[in-house]
């Protein structure tokens, strides 16, 4: 957690200096380009943490179906936490992705089967160098049948893992959409050394592993 920090001050001091936080629910972002949906689309939202929101991003963000993938946090005690807060493991939230995507192209339980593909779930509190309560891997579901869907995607894939999955999973209370900097972050700080040598990786097995599920 601590070089990763470091790199984010380094990288970001004049960001954070420079540009407000942007922290409420009701802030929106434009679709990415060639995401346009058609008014009779149906779409569905779910709450996905799995380590560095950054990582979870970049791999949901292209896949068919996905409309809309934004950072930030959720399951928390703090009202409107700061990215700084966060990273002390002191405010209870965790570091998401919420993800608007169609269902009828892409089902939520594919959603968590790619979700869980792509980061490790028997970790507690931990991913790799990552290490803290923020760094849990978590499924905030928001309806019943969300619920039911995550706790049969996760009983399925105990198989495919020699120790517990240790994944949580709790009804969403509040999300807090995470500063502007960290939006859509991989795509604009490839070269960044966290980004090429953490997170690159998983880019390259998601075009490997999913091809077929990727936008064009």
């Amino acid at each position: 957690m601590i070089y990763r920090i470091f790199l984010i001050l380094t990288f970001h001091l004049l960001a954070t200096a420079l540009l407000p936080a942007q922290k409420n629910v009701t802030m929106q972002s434009p679709a990415p380009s060639g995401d346009t949906l058609s008014p009779s689309v149906q779409t569905e939202v779910a709450t996905l943490g799995g380590g560095c929101f950054w990582c979870i991003e970049a791999v949901l963000q292209d896949l068919q179906g996905v409309i809309k993938v934004e950072s930030g946090y959720a399951g928390g005690t703090v009202k409107n936490p700061t990215y700084r807060e966060i990273c002390t493991g002191a405010t209870g939230h965790a570091e998401v992705v919420q993800v608007t995507f169609d269902p009828k192209t892409i089902t939520y339980a594919e959603l968590l089967e790619i979700f869980f593909a792509f980061h490790d779930p028997t970790t507690l509190n931990r991913q790799g160098n990552d290490i803290g309560t923020q760094y849990r891997s978590v499924i905030f579901y928001h309806s019943q049948e969300q619920k039911e869907t995550a706790e049969m995607v996760k009983a399925a894939i105990q198989k495919d893992w020699d120790k517990p999955i240790v994944t949580e999973i709790s009804p969403l209370n509040v999300f807090y959409k995470a500063e502007a900097y960290h939006q859509n972050y991989y795509k604009q700080n490839t070269y960044q050394p966290y980004c090429a040598y953490v997170i690159s990786p998983k880019v390259k097995k998601l075009r490997e592993k999913y091809s077929s599920r990727l936008k064009q």
